[in-house]
Formats: C-alpha cells, structure tokens, sequence
C-alpha cells in the first residue's frame, strides 16, 4: 500500500493569511486578519463582521499584506493596532516607505529571532 505524498498535508498547515486595513465610512481605520479579505469585508459591510465595524460601513480597503501562517498574521495584527493613529496614518500613505508594512514585518522577524537565541533559563537568570 502507498502512503499519500507529504507535501499536501504540509501545504494544509500553511494555509495563507492576510492582514487588512480598512478605512470605515466615519474615517477611522480597522486593523484585522483573514484568509479571504473581500468575504471578511463584506460581513463587516453586512454588520457580521467585527462589532467596532458595524455601522461604520461601508469599509475600504486601504492596505494588505499575504502572511505564511495564521500566527504570523496574529502578530503583524498586534503590531499594527499598537501604532498611533498618526503612524497608521504613514503607514496606508506608504506602505513601502521606511516606516512601512515591510519594516513592521523585520521588527517582528527579529524579534522572533532574538527570542530563538535566548533560552528559558538564561532568560530568567537575567530578572534577578
């Protein structure tokens, strides 16, 4: 009996992610993630999407950037939300600029990095 190819299963887990902002009607911006973003647009237009975009629409979609993973896209998510709303402002103006999607993207791969790098127990020898 043949086993089925990996590669299928492999490709199951990395299912794509995208992070979106969204320009709602009364200008204020959402952040939020999906793995369709003009369905998820369209259940926020439809008042089923999330409860901060209800009455807001319609909603326009203003940035997005693919992720590998749902976590990635998570992350990316929480990094985006933490800028004032002058930086996310910058950040649909130019989203190539220094101050882009793409330098949010190093931060959280370095920090990620960083994290790799120190162990459990040399982390906690540090807070003492």
């Amino acid at each position: 009996m043949k086993l089925p190819d990996a590669a299928p299963v492999a490709m199951l887990r990395r299912v794509t992610w995208y992070v979106y902002v969204a320009r709602c009607a009364d200008g204020t911006l959402y952040c939020g993630i999906a793995r369709d973003v003009a369905q998820r647009i369209a259940e926020h237009d439809a008042g089923t999407g999330a409860r901060y975009t209800r009455g807001r629409g319609p909603l326009q979609v203003v940035l997005v950037r693919r992720c590998r993973g749902q976590g990635r896209a998570l992350r990316l998510e929480y990094l985006i939300k933490q800028l004032s709303r002058t930086q996310k402002e910058a950040l649909v103006a130019a989203p190539g600029g220094p101050d882009g999607i793409n330098a949010l993207v190093r931060q959280l791969s370095s920090s990620r990095a960083t994290r790799r790098r120190t162990s459990p127990a040399q982390a906690g020898a540090r807070r003492d």
